[in-house]
């Protein structure tokens, strides 16, 4: 009987492994880790508001990097594909096709693009929000600063300078 109690146990435990929850812990203890999926070009709305038709295809490419796809069959189209897939985030797909005449872009055709700042805020996947310090001084933290001192002026003086140093030979000296 202890027997068939041990194996009733550790079947138990066994299928209790195989349980988790919709975000992907085991038990609701141990997160198993998930491969970060990046793919392509990431491409914002700012950067996609800097790019102009008349622009040569260097200066495109300066802005938005070089093309994922480049079609030797539409040698006039450049294609900037971006997706990420990354744990307790969202995935994402974008698209940006560059349309060209020649050297120069003719028009741009993009999906929604989020804004450098709402990208960022949309792969973070920190569960507690974190607090940014604050880098400026504030009116009264100014006031308080020292006044800054007067230039000293740039001639040197004797007392200035550093004394002269005597060395050893580097060879022994003949004598």
């Amino acid at each position: 009987m202890p027997q068939v109690l041990r194996l009733a146990a550790l079947a138990l435990v066994l299928l209790a492994g195989c349980a988790t929850r919709d975000d992907g812990r085991v038990l609701g203890l141990i997160t198993p880790y998930r491969v970060e999926v990046v793919q392509g070009n990431v491409v914002t709305a700012e950067m996609a508001r800097a790019v102009r038709p008349g622009m040569s295809r260097t200066q495109v490419r300066e802005i938005l990097g070089s093309p994922l796809l480049t079609d030797p069959f539409h040698a006039d189209r450049w294609d900037y594909v971006f997706a990420i897939r990354r744990a307790g985030t969202e995935p994402q797909t974008r698209r940006v096709t560059a349309h060209f005449d020649g050297d120069r872009l003719v028009r741009l055709d993009t999906d929604e693009l989020p804004t450098e700042e709402a990208f960022v805020a949309s792969i973070d996947n920190f569960r507690k929000p974190r607090s940014v310090p604050v880098l400026q001084l504030t009116e009264e933290q100014m006031r308080n600063l020292p006044a800054p001192r007067p230039a000293e002026s740039a001639a040197p003086t004797a007392a200035a300078e550093p004394p002269m140093r005597e060395y050893p030979p580097l060879e022994p000296v003949a004598r």
